[in-house]
């Protein structure tokens, strides 16, 4: 068994060989994985290494007529596939270690779900509430400019998607900045992904990967062996979860959990407090409240919790951090009460309470698989925009005849007396052909199914707990892709 080695090169500042850091974290937690491998070290290394990395400095002019010099970053980790592919944030603490990190555990999450791109990241060192929406839009498309510039964009080289901060709007601004700017690619549409459904987009975007989330969490729950464990009993319904996040993912994992798997929510957290109630708390109630009153707190029959990070330490059965990184520390990690944690946010357990948790008996269903539905729609969208044609429209109409057909001859066949009107509604409920979003939502819980049992199956054959084992997973993945192009032989 081999394991990667720190280069004099290496990506990441070193003290006494140790590497810091969010970037750091995640080469922990590879390393880890990597004893479990029988790759020679400078594959791995190779593996672990960020390809590409730039910062852009770049001026804009605010509606005050001031100038501001924009910092800027995007990271390639891995260009084992291509495009690299990885979301684009706005936030005032991106930083270098950040983007890296990002990007890295994009390569892995995309190897784990067999999404065939390398792993990117960039970010935007702004607060976007401190911004208009005009110089929001002169900040994105500058740095469209300058990403393009450095060839660091395009449908086969490098593909932006949403991420903390940026949504459909400034994604559909990328796409009109490279059409401006390019040479009329009849490709152009797949620059970049979580476009407006109207702007090339693919319909199930938006919910994507908080609908992976509860696809995973759902898949982890029907092990009776693994409840057992745990002293839960199989499946979803009636289990108490706590989310800490509302945004687009904390709120779509915590309502498919509520409607679809009808699940308990329990408590919520966001920036401003926490709120809990045992009897359960209807999330679209509680979104209603905070549009009404700018605050998740003193909602109805909820408790006021004092902090969110409080509401971590709450009693529930499934923990679900979908905010930041870094939330569940060796310092609060001995007082979580979860038996499941689905870390639906990018590193939000640090790898010193990962230990700690594991010694615990927790499952711990990890970010690097977890929060994959984002990406594997964003690959749906990608597709879609390659090959001109909407998931679907080929099909549809097909689907519905041969429907038809089946039950008018099942009416014709049997003894069953199928009157005309009973015959159109059986058409019409079953009849009906796959939408878009039919489609897409099968695709990803397909593609969240099967991840799930591939990294159950390596957790079980190496004894290691799911982190490990979905980092062995993409390990395996990415350096049989390296062979297949014979750079390691």
């Amino acid at each position: 068994m081999s394991s990667p080695t720190a280069s004099p090169q290496s990506d990441v500042d070193t003290a006494n060989g140790t590497e810091h850091g969010f970037f750091g974290q995640v080469n922990q937690m590879f390393d880890a994985a990597a004893e479990h491998t029988d790759h020679q070290s400078g594959v791995l290394h190779q593996i672990r290494a960020c390809d590409n990395i730039i910062r852009f400095e770049f001026p804009i002019k605010r509606d005050d007529d001031s100038i501001q010099v924009i910092r800027a970053y995007r990271a390639e980790h891995s260009h084992h596939k291509k495009p690299t592919k990885g979301g684009l944030r706005y936030a005032p603490n991106v930083n270098v270690d950040e983007v890296m990190a990002l990007s890295a555990l994009m390569s892995y999450k995309c190897a784990i779900v067999d999404v065939p791109f390398g792993g990117a990241k960039g970010g935007v060192c702004i607060d976007a509430r401190n911004y208009s929406q005009d110089e929001l839009e002169r900040i994105t498309r500058r740095f469209t400019f300058e990403m393009a510039r450095k060839d660091f964009i395009g449908p086969g080289t490098d593909v932006p998607a949403p991420d903390y901060g940026t949504g459909e709007r400034e994604m559909s601004w990328i796409m009109d900045t490279m059409h401006q700017i390019g040479d009329d690619d009849l490709n152009s549409l797949a620059c970049v992904t979580g476009k407006p459904v109207g702007q090339g987009g693919v319909r199930g975007r938006t919910e994507a990967t908080g609908k992976g989330v509860f696809y995973g969490i759902r898949e982890a729950c029907q092990y009776e062996k693994d409840m057992n464990r745990l002293g839960l009993d199989v499946g979803l319904e009636d289990k108490d979860v706590v989310v800490q996040g509302l945004g687009n993912v904390g709120y779509h994992a915590a309502r498919f959990l509520q409607d679809e798997g009808h699940a308990n929510i329990v408590g919520i957290a966001e920036i401003e407090g926490a709120i809990y109630d045992p009897d359960g708390l209807d999330v679209d109630d509680v979104v209603a409240h905070r549009q009404e009153t700018d605050s998740i707190l003193d909602f109805p029959g909820a408790e006021n919790i004092e902090t969110s990070a409080k509401a971590l330490e709450l009693p529930c059965d499934i923990l679900i951090p979908a905010a930041l990184e870094g939330v569940i520390t060796a310092d609060n990690a001995p007082d979580i009460q979860a038996s499941i944690i689905g870390e639906a946010a990018n590193g939000p357990v640090t790898s010193e309470a990962d230990a700690i948790l594991t010694e615990k008996n927790v499952l711990l269903i990890p970010d690097v698989y977890l929060n994959a539905g984002g990406v594997t729609v964003s690959y749906f969208e990608w597709l879609r925009n390659l090959s001109h044609v909407r998931h679907g429209r080929m099909s549809r109409r097909f689907e519905e005849q041969n429907a038809e057909r089946i039950l008018r001859a099942v009416d014709e066949l049997t003894d069953q007396d199928f009157n005309e009107q009973l015959l159109d509604d059986l058409i019409t409920r079953i009849g009906f052909g796959a939408s878009e979003r039919d489609l897409v939502n099968s695709g990803l819980e397909d593609t969240m199914t099967f991840a799930y049992n591939e990294i159950r199956e390596n957790r079980e054959e190496h004894g290691v707990d799911m982190r490990t084992a979905a980092f062995i997973s993409a390990i395996d993945k990415i350096a049989k892709s390296y062979n297949q192009m014979g750079i390691f032989p």
